[in-house]
C-alpha cells in the first residue's frame, strides 16, 4: 500500500513579493506625501514602508484615501477597542491574511480579547470563550461573509450593542480591513523577519 502523502505547509514567508520595493531614499513628490501624511496619522512618526504601507506607493493617490479610512476605523472610531481589534481579527482570519492577523494579534490581547479567545479564531473555531459582545460581533460577521445578509436577530444584538451608526462604523472597519488583506494577500506583502505565519498558506 503506497504512503498516504502529507500535505506540505507552505510558508508565507518563501513567496516572493510581488512588486519592485520601494524605500525612502528612492520616494517621488507624492509618494513622500503619503509617506509624511502616515507619519502625521495616530500611527506615529515610526510608520515605515513594510505592511500595506510599501504597496500605497505605487498608487499614492489612492493610498492616501485607503490609509485615512484606515486611521479612522482602527482609532477613532466609537466601538470599544477590544471590538474594532476582535472584528480586524476576524476579517484576518477569513482572509487568511498573514500579516493583519498577525499584527492584530498581538493588538487584539493588549485591547481585552482572551488569548484562547485569538487561538480560536486562529485555528478556525467558533470562540467560546469569547465575551458576549464579542461574541454578538462574531455570529453578526459569520453570518454576514457566510450569506451576504443579516437575520434580524443577529442584527439587533449588534445594533442594541453599538447603536445604529455604530453598526455603520462596525462595516466601515470590515470593509476597509478587507481591503487591506486583499492587498496584502494579492502582492504577497512578506512578514517581518523572524515571524512565523499565522496560516497555512492557501495553495493557488
Amino acid at each position: 500500500m503506497p504512503a498516504k502523502k502529507t500535505k506540505k505547509k507552505v510558508s508565507a514567508k518563501k513567496l516572493a513579493y510581488r512588486l519592485p520595493e520601494v524605500t525612502e531614499a528612492n520616494l517621488n513628490p507624492a509618494q513622500r506625501a503619503l509617506l509624511d501624511s502616515l507619519r502625521a496619522s495616530p500611527r506615529g512618526k515610526g510608520v515605515s514602508l513594510g505592511g500595506p504601507f510599501g504597496v500605497y506607493m505605487h498608487a499614492p493617490e489612492v493610498g492616501e484615501v485607503a490609509q485615512q479610512l484606515a486611521a479612522f476605523c482602527r482609532y477613532k472610531t466609537r466601538l470599544p477597542k477590544r471590538l474594532s481589534e476582535f472584528a480586524i481579527l476576524m476579517v484576518g482570519r477569513i482572509w487568511k491574511s498573514q500579516y493583519e492577523f498577525y499584527v492584530h494579534s498581538g493588538d487584539g490581547e493588549r485591547a481585552g480579547i482572551k488569548p484562547e479567545v485569538v487561538r480560536d479564531l486562529k485555528a478556525g473555531r467558533s470562540p467560546k470563550k469569547a465575551a458576549k459582545d464579542e461574541r454578538a460581533i462574531y455570529d453578526f460577521l459569520s453570518e454576514l461573509y457566510k450569506k451576504t445578509r443579516v437575520s434580524d436577530r443577529n442584527y439587533k444584538r449588534v445594533q442594541e450593542l453599538l447603536g445604529d451608526g455604530g453598526v455603520v462604523e462596525l462595516l466601515a472597519i470590515v470593509g476597509s480591513y478587507s481591503t487591506t488583506s486583499m492587498i496584502l494577500n494579492t502582492f504577497r506583502v512578506p512578514l517581518p523577519e523572524g515571524v512565523v505565519a499565522p496560516f497555512t498558506e492557501p495553495k493557488v
